[in-house]
């Protein structure tokens, strides 16, 4: 790799080159829609149980009033809110993705980025140039990997995604840019033993890094020096956290493909390996209208990825992290409710002997696809008792830039989220945070967002 491009270089200038009035109007209204989408699912993680543990964890590492958790709307360091607010996004396994990279970006980065505008006052705009550049960075990086997942890529990525960002909102160029980065480095985290054991530890892994973001800006501004070659070293992160990797798509996109507008919305709350499973199974039961009891068995051929990640097998004492990454309960639960929804995992559902019974007949496989980080394409095939089959393939799963969610549907993705929250949001709060977003760019001081993801009650 001697004569290869210098990744970091071209980052760093695509970085220093960028400016709000510079940015099409397809990325300005695509990140909209995916703050939008973003926001709603981390106000609908506010649900989680969990979330108080980090309160209580958090609340040792000191006091500020700098930014604010989303929902309840507790004042804290910027970092602290950051953390709370990553694990908000993620922790229920809705939040977007962008399946080339494997990377889901806006979790970390809109976490970190919005705490940071809440300390410093910064504008819509400030906001809106920070999420498009953070999420070209975050995702053009993953791109270049050709090795399967080891590491927790959404983690890491959006690690540098976010400083990136934060380094675009404040005009943060040459040396202290550089060690930003380096900083952000030298802190990534996040490892696949969490998905693996199905640990809650893997949305948490969102929070740490989006707090770390925050932390290499404030050290890079206070004249604190990271090292540089990040990427490429001998330590670097395509050396160190991936097994191989391939530049051409960094290089061929830099600057030409906003990756905002390559972003997978989530229809469903569960992982996006275990979508084409839901999407298939509506349309053939749509189709041919059979029953539950009518089924023998379910069979999806899916990519080395989406075995990788949602093959486990169902168990009767899976818990909602493992059970969200888990084909066969994912399965049942579309066949059983129609949908997926966030009370799909709680714990009466989580121990229902028909939906265990039922996701025991469904059964992972290899297709024939050879690239190790692709989502797609997918095929669902049921078997009927009376020996009938019934099969789908798909090349796009709903959610895809290629099969997109409708402007009706994410809007009702949203509301649905936001209605389950652990407090309430009224259909006024609602309205008037849907408009603050689509008007996101005139808004002078972020602050004024979050104070409508706070709910008034």
């Amino acid at each position: 790799m001697s004569h290869s491009p210098d990744a970091i270089k071209l980052l760093i200038k695509h970085i220093e080159n960028s400016n709000y009035e510079g940015l099409p109007d397809s990325a300005v209204s695509a990140c909209k829609t995916f703050i939008l989408d973003s926001i709603g699912v981390g106000i609908s993680g506010s649900r989680v149980p969990n979330v108080a543990k980090i309160k209580q964890a958090v609340s040792q590492w000191g006091e500020a009033h700098q930014a604010q958790v989303w929902v309840t709307g507790e004042w804290m360091p910027a970092v602290s809110a950051a953390a709370i607010n990553g694990y908000q996004i993620h922790n229920q396994e809705w939040d977007c993705v962008h399946e080339p990279a494997v990377v889901h970006p806006m979790a970390v980065i809109l976490s970190s980025l919005v705490a940071y505008a809440q300390r410093h006052n910064l504008s819509g705009q400030q906001l809106i140039l920070g999420v498009v550049i953070a999420v070209d960075v975050a995702t053009l990086i993953g791109q270049c990997v050709t090795s399967s997942l080891k590491f927790f890529r959404p983690s890491i990525c959006g690690c540098l995604g976010a400083t990136a960002g934060i380094c675009a909102m404040q005009a943060i160029e040459g040396e202290t840019l550089q060690n930003a980065l380096g900083i952000a480095y030298s802190q990534l985290s996040g490892t696949m033993q969490s998905h693996v054991e199905g640990s809650p530890m893997l949305a948490m892994q969102i929070g740490i890094n989006s707090a770390a973001a925050i932390r290499a800006v404030d050290m890079a501004a206070a004249g604190f020096a990271g090292p540089k070659d990040i990427l490429q070293g001998p330590y670097g992160y395509f050396q160190l956290f991936e097994d191989s990797f391939d530049l051409t798509p960094l290089v061929q996109k830099i600057g030409f493909e906003y990756q905002i507008e390559q972003v997978s919305h989530k229809p469903f709350p569960t992982g996006r390996a275990g979508h084409g499973t839901v999407d298939g199974l509506q349309q053939l039961q749509t189709q041919h209208g059979f029953s539950v009891q009518d089924i023998a068995r379910i069979d999806v051929y899916a990519t080395p990825l989406i075995n990788k990640l949602v093959g486990r097998p169902i168990k009767d004492d899976m818990d909602a992290s493992y059970a969200k990454l888990c084909n066969g309960y994912i399965a049942a639960t579309v066949l059983l409710a129609g949908s997926v929804a966030v009370a799909d995992f709680e714990r009466e559902c989580l121990t229902d002997n028909t939906r265990l019974e039922l996701g025991a007949k469904v059964f992972t496989h290899l297709n024939d696809t050879q690239d190790l980080n692709a989502l797609a394409p997918v095929t669902v095939m049921v078997t009927l008792n009376s020996g009938k089959e019934l099969k789908v393939d798909l090349q796009h799963v709903l959610g895809s830039p290629q099969n997109p969610l409708s402007r009706e549907a994410q809007l009702a993705k949203f509301k649905a989220a936001c209605h389950s929250a652990i407090l309430a949001f009224d259909e006024f709060n609602l309205e008037h945070l849907i408009n603050s977003i689509d008007q996101l760019e005139q808004i002078p001081n972020i602050n004024s967002l979050v104070a409508a993801l706070v709910s008034s009650r």
